[in-house]
């Protein structure tokens, strides 16, 4: 024997609370990571600046120390304050001095010019950036007009400052911004997890409240008690409330049906049994004849009855409405009963509309209409009038199966539609006809009803919504 492997539900996926998480936390870490762009931009823009600041500075002191005296220049920067500008290799200042621009007089040979088309203007600082031997640097270049007006003479200072110090205060500062943000993140991150571990509690216990049911009976299907819970899940338990009611329901009226249909199949077949022993029993030809036609009789009553509950058992299933003609469709039920009726001795006749267009399913409703006058023209007696009418009232279709019979009491009009019913023991009958006819006009959004026709005589009304 080939073993059986279990079979995996499908759509197996991300659990509620992970795809929780994952959308709390997953815009979280993005607005993190653009916090943290952010920061660095605003780092980077404010390191910036005050190595700016102070190159402007350093460039204007130096600029001051820079004197003419008569055809020359007297620069007065002592030796040791260039060791302190030029001490730390890491943020190394260089500074050029020359006059005119481009003619060195003192600093660093190597500190180029700008690259810029425009020329520097006197008096006004200039910031660039550039590299020297692959390092880059932040140069503040400054001109200042020194000679005389017939004579102009300019003097050009630049100071140059590593962009290593730039980078430094920059991580710096983002590392001083981000740690903040990144505990937070933490600590929210922890408190959305508890939140939603606890948002959940409630689903936890609606799913311990339904795999406890594991026994198969009514009782499982109880409603679900959901006292303290927010109102998305007593939305939930409602509708589950109420999926649980039809299901009950529905289960309670199969029960009952199953019960009645074992009754109600017991009795012809018991009789069956006993007959067919009688006849085995029986040494005249008469006598087996008369117990093989009750036989016959109980056979065919069976099988009519099997026959009535499988239909009602498919009618009970999910049907599509079509559109058709209600009056073309009850004349021709008609005809083909006209040769039962002639037998019978009674006349069958058809009154009302030629045309009536209503949204049904053509079998049910052929089947409820032949149940109808199965059921007249069983009961109502030779020598009746059976009437069957398609009239239309205002947005509705009403068909109408009348007969002059002996009909029923007041009493028992309140027992037509219910399953295995019957008023009268004639033969041929198991009080599922009118039954099946009940479920066929719900089925299809009508009703079904019996009232009294005077002086005798019974009238089953079918009242259906009609068609577009």
């Amino acid at each position: 024997m080939t073993p059986v492997k279990p079979v995996k539900p499908p759509g197996h996926g991300l659990s509620l609370k992970r795809q929780l998480l994952l959308w709390l936390l997953l815009p979280q870490l993005v607005l993190w990571l653009v916090g943290g762009a952010l920061a660095y931009r605003i780092a980077l823009n404010y390191a910036e600046k005050g190595i700016d600041q102070s190159l402007t500075q350093s460039v204007r002191s130096l600029a001051r120390q820079v004197k003419p005296v008569g055809s020359g220049l007297l620069v007065d920067f002592p030796k040791a304050a260039q060791d302190i500008i030029e001490q730390d290799p890491t943020d190394r200042v260089s500074y050029m001095v020359s006059s005119p621009p481009g003619s060195f007089l003192i600093g660093n040979r190597r500190l180029p010019a700008p690259q810029t088309q425009d020329s520097p203007r006197a008096g006004e600082a200039l910031l660039y950036n550039t590299t020297v031997e692959g390092k880059a640097l932040r140069v503040a270049l400054l001109e200042v007009d020194y000679g005389e007006p017939a004579s102009p003479q300019i003097l050009r200072v630049q100071v140059a400052k590593s962009l290593a110090v730039q980078k430094r205060i920059t991580a710096e500062l983002v590392a001083d911004m981000l740690l903040p943000l990144l505990l937070s993140g933490a600590v929210l991150g922890v408190l959305v997890y508890g939140g939603i571990s606890r948002g959940l509690v409630p689903l936890t216990r609606l799913q311990a409240q339904l795999g406890d049911r594991r026994e198969h009976s009514l009782q499982a299907l109880s409603p679900i008690e959901m006292t303290q819970a927010p109102q998305e899940v007593h939305a939930l338990a409602g509708a589950l409330n109420q999926l649980l009611a039809t299901v009950r329901r529905s289960l309670s009226q199969e029960k009952r049906f199953l019960n009645d249909a074992a009754h109600q199949l017991r009795t012809p077949l018991a009789g069956l049994v006993s007959q067919t022993e009688l006849a085995l029993a029986e040494t005249r030809p008469e006598a087996v004849r008369e117990r093989l036609t009750k036989v016959l009789a109980g056979a065919q009553r069976s099988a009519h009855l099997v026959h009535q509950l499988l239909s009602l058992a498919r009618h009970e299933a999910d049907i599509r409405l079509q559109a058709l003609d209600l009056a073309a469709l009850a004349r021709g039920v008609a005809r083909d009963w006209t040769p039962r009726a002639l037998s019978a001795d009674v006349d069958l006749g058809y009154e009302g509309e030629d045309s009536l267009m209503v949204n049904g399913e053509q079998l049910l409703l052929r089947e409820a209409l032949s149940n109808l006058l199965d059921n007249a023209l069983t009961y109502a007696g030779r020598q009746s009038v059976v009437t069957l009418r398609v009239s239309r009232q205002q947005q509705q279709a009403i068909i109408e199966v009348e007969d002059n019979g002996p009909g029923l009491s007041e009493a028992d009009l309140g027992h037509v539609f219910e399953r295995f019913w019957r008023a009268s023991e004639l033969p041929g009958g198991c009080g599922l006809g009118l039954a099946i006819v009940n479920e066929i006009a719900h089925r299809h959004g009508g009703t079904a009803s019996a009232a009294v026709v005077q002086p005798h005589g019974l009238r089953i009304t079918l009242v259906l919504p009609l068609g577009a």
